[in-house]
């Protein structure tokens, strides 16, 4: 069975920092790419980061860039997402989603597997 565990979410003031971790089991990590996803309240999931397996090559969404860095452990088959310098429109449930294939898109649709989310809300 495969398994996504986001965790690392919590409470934090503008201009904090917060790292998301999410561990992949149950499927061959060599051959997927995970990412980083987020929904907020009314809105539509967006894409925020990924990490292709294969060359470390990674994509930020424009409103992230800058501020986000994501890292993998292949050892630990462990992807993380540290956000600096937050801000209230960062508010949301985070999600990390694995593609299959070396180079990631973060395109929702393609997400083959999604783990369950974890809450990020920033203070003003």
């Amino acid at each position: 069975e495969v398994q996504l565990q986001a965790s690392g979410g919590g409470l934090v003031q503008a201009g904090g920092s917060l790292r998301l971790s999410c561990a992949a089991s149950g499927l061959a990590f060599g051959d997927y790419t995970i990412g980083w996803f987020r929904q907020a309240p009314g809105k539509e999931h967006e894409g925020v980061s990924c990490i292709s397996s294969r060359d470390g090559t990674t994509y930020y969404a424009d409103s992230v860039k800058g501020r986000f860095t994501i890292s993998s452990d292949n050892a630990k088959n462990t992807v993380y997402l540290q956000m600096n310098s937050l801000k209230p429109e960062d508010t949301a449930v985070y999600y990390c989603a694995a593609e299959r294939g070396y180079y990631c898109s973060a395109y929702v649709h393609l997400q083959e597997y999604w783990g369950k989310g974890t809450l990020v809300t920033v203070s003003s």
